[in-house]
């Protein structure tokens, strides 16, 4: 327990580490931290919010999850999943609602940490994370038509179907340089490591991009032109004013936050841990991802978590230890106090481009495509949160996307639940229970269970053994393959048991495990049934029935 909450930078740190390591930590970090200042500040226009909340947020917040995560190569900081809900939250609640959001939802991850919540959340299917995931890079995607191909249009409707209606009336307005500057970034960002490796092509193309608009005063949008200047300071720590109506207003978002930082933060570490062969501490690292959020509402940033592909860069660089986390968050503050003037000068099609790229690693369309290709309930819960997120809201897609798992989940469950019955009667029927010699009496049928007794599959184990329309003098229930029985599996013992003493037949319960003697007893089923017809071995059972007939 002690190990589980203890911060993986703690624990390398006593373990000590080398000089090779941190030279190699602190390189890797000054990589990371470059190419986070064009997705911080790219992140932070497409939510809605201005340029230096991206930065802030991967200052504050990175710091805090490097130092305190469980993770030892986990980057974080702002990310393309959280474009879709912070940009919803802006538009309906203005900034001050983001921070309350923010700001909640850190005690939300942080709580969900100290539950040890953590490792549930890896058994949320596969297919909802591709399906919310492929539809959040549509959605980024869709958001940077407007800069990409300069339509200068003021106000993009939030709704997809309305921003691409408005769009296909405005492609008159094309801009060519914008769309040279867009295109010509997208190239460079996906195809410049191939030339020089540890050189990132995304600050590569800005740089170029800048210059060029400067030197040659090419008519696009700028950072400057939208949204001013850019503070190289921090602001001071302020907490929100809430207020009981604030709460119970905000409170739906800042569960949406919570969830998709858990689960974006935990697939990040995840990744790495293949990637270095490590293990993360996954409570550990939900409540550094909590503080984090906390701090970065604070200072007045945007929700944070674990960004896989800054991880991933990270680990490709050398960075072995959370140092490198911390060293990249400390580049972005050099960067913020010395560079800003300098940052708002960037193109806005140049940003586009980035994001451009960025919806494109997200889509994970190799595998959508081979999900589509797999089982008819996958393709199900895929589909449907995929278009839930394009069409509604990623808040929705989500909760749905759970819920329908959840019901698949059971019903493939009580489908996994064997219930077989056997008499005298039965050809052969000495050996149809792993070779077992058992001599079933006349007047005798023996019912084996085989898979969990929960709620899902006990109202078909209770109609498949009342329905049966046989007449013996003794039922035995075999119980050894049941690994657990919930509260509607026992009411439906009950049921079975009051339905057949109706009938003046007797029901024997064999394989009985110690643990379920107790919840026999917790669950009142003694009142029903003879304390000596509940046996632990089938042998036992067969004797118990022949005493009684």
């Amino acid at each position: 327990m002690k190990k589980e909450f203890t911060p993986k930078l703690f624990s390398l740190l006593k373990q000590g580490i080398s000089k090779e390591t941190l030279t190699k930590d602190i390189l890797s970090g000054l990589i990371v931290g470059i190419v986070a200042l064009p997705l911080a500040i790219a992140f932070a226009i497409a939510s809605g919010v201005s340029p230096e909340k991206g930065i802030v947020t991967a200052i504050i917040a990175g710091i805090i999850i490097s130092t305190f995560g469980g993770s030892r190569v986990q980057i974080g900081g702002p990310t393309g999943a959280f474009i879709v809900i912070v940009y919803g939250i802006v538009q309906q609640y203005g900034t001050d609602g983001l921070t309350i959001a923010t700001f909640m939802a850190g005690f939300i991850i942080i709580g969900l940490g100290l539950a040890r919540l953590g490792n549930l959340l890896k058994y949320i299917p596969y297919s909802l994370i591709v399906g919310f995931t492929s539809g959040i890079a549509l959605i980024i995607f869709s958001s940077q038509i407007n800069d990409f191909f300069g339509l200068h249009i003021d106000k993009v409707p939030a709704d997809f179907i309305d921003k691409w209606s408005v769009y296909f009336n405005n492609f008159q307005h094309i801009n060519l340089y914008a769309i040279g500057i867009a295109g010509a970034t997208v190239i460079i960002t996906l195809y410049f490591q191939k030339i020089i490796k540890n050189i990132p092509g995304s600050i590569v193309a800005i740089v170029l991009a800048t210059i060029l608009v400067k030197i040659f005063n090419i008519p696009v949008d700028t950072i400057e032109s939208n949204f001013g200047e850019i503070p190289n300071h921090l602001s001071l720590p302020h907490i929100p004013n809430m207020n009981f109506d604030t709460i119970q207003a905000l409170i739906q978002p800042a569960f949406a936050i919570a969830i998709l930082g858990s689960i974006e933060s935990l697939l990040s570490a995840v990744v790495s841990d293949s990637m270095i062969g490590g293990k993360h501490r996954s409570n550990m690292e939900l409540i550094a991802q909590g503080a984090a959020n906390i701090a970065s509402s604070l200072f007045g940033g945007i929700p944070a978590t674990g960004a896989i592909a800054r991880t991933a860069t990270n680990v490709k660089n050398g960075g072995r230890t959370p140092i490198s986390g911390i060293v990249h968050s400390l580049v972005l503050l050099a960067i913020m106090l010395l560079f800003a003037p300098y940052a708002k000068l960037i193109p806005l099609p140049c940003l586009s481009g980035i994001l451009i790229v960025v919806a494109y690693h997200m889509s994970e369309w190799r595998q959508f495509k081979s999900i589509l290709k797999g089982n008819r309930m996958d393709i199900i819960i895929l589909l449907t949160t995929f278009f839930l997120t394009v069409i509604f809201d990623l808040v929705i897609a989500i909760e749905i996307g759970i819920v329908l798992s959840s019901f698949m989940f059971m019903k493939r469950m009580s489908e996994s639940v064997n219930i077989q019955g056997f008499s005298s009667e039965n050809e052969n029927d000495e050996y149809l229970f792993d070779e077992e010699l058992l001599d079933i009496p006349n007047d005798v049928i023996l019912y084996e269970i085989n898979g969990p007794l929960f709620f899902g599959a006990a109202r078909q184990f209770q109609e498949t053994i009342i329905n049966a329309h046989l007449q013996p003098k003794v039922i035995i229930i075999r119980m050894r393959y049941v690994p657990f029985i919930d509260a509607t599996g026992y009411q439906s013992i009950k049921e079975i048991i009051k339905t057949y003493r109706s009938r003046k037949i007797k029901v024997i319960i064999s394989g009985v495990r110690p643990t379920f003697r107790k919840d026999f007893e917790k669950n009142e089923m003694f009142k029903f049934l003879e304390n000596d017809f509940v046996v632990d071995d089938i042998n036992k059972a067969i004797e118990k029935a022949k005493m009684y007939l």
